[in-house]
């Protein structure tokens, strides 16, 4: 069973990095002179993230919509900026992508707005030499709805049975076995590297 796989589908967020949501919030709460609870109520608790995260909002309107519902007319750059601050690459699980490359595929799929993959360089440069331009964001429809995945495998031209999708949300693991993935819920990354050695694509390595 373990034998057929031959890509490893990465989350991003608290997966290859750490992600401070607080941390970017507070950088946009001082941006629009207003507080973070504000700006968190204004995009997050109000569901307007994640109409970016399944397409629902195009990248322009996305852009727009996020500055009017802070109450401050947010420019890409400062969006970005914003964003950029609160990632820290995981270099433990960026050096296991590097292991696996040797002998199967690997490729990124985030619930993300588009604007994320298109400053991806800015946001998070380590993951391009690494994941070249198998990074995808959702944008269409998001995790954990088994379309997503879906998407993401006929653009990677991959059977579901020969990938492992790794994330830290257990519901979105979930929607992955769902579109008959194979699945890790991410908690550490020594569990990940145990989880790997189980099927047979880290062994003889520590």
């Amino acid at each position: 069973m373990t034998d057929g796989i031959k890509l490893v589908l990465f989350d991003m967020d608290n997966v290859l990095c750490d992600y401070d949501r607080a941390k970017r919030v507070a950088c946009l709460a001082e941006l629009a002179g207003t507080t973070s609870a504000f700006v968190h109520e204004a995009i997050w608790d109000s569901g307007f993230e994640a109409l970016g995260d399944s397409g629902a909002l195009d990248a322009a309107d996305y852009l727009r919509g996020f500055g009017e519902r802070m109450g401050h007319p947010l420019s890409l750059d400062e969006w970005v900026e914003a964003r950029r601050s609160s990632m820290q690459a995981s270099s433990a699980m960026l050096e296991i992508v590097r292991r696996l490359r040797e002998t199967v595929d690997v490729a990124v799929l985030t619930n993300n707005t588009t604007l994320v993959t298109d400053h991806l360089d800015t946001l998070l440069p380590d993951l391009r030499p690494l994941f070249g331009s198998r990074i995808y964001a959702s944008a269409r429809t998001a995790k954990p709805d088994p379309r997503c995945y879906r998407l993401c495998l006929s653009e990677l031209n991959v059977m579901p049975q020969n990938i492992l999708f790794v994330d830290d949300l257990m519901a979105n693991v979930a929607g992955a076995r769902e579109a008959g993935l194979f699945a890790h819920h991410h908690t550490s990354v020594e569990a990940f590297r145990q989880a790997l050695s189980e099927y047979g694509l880290l062994q003889g390595r520590t």
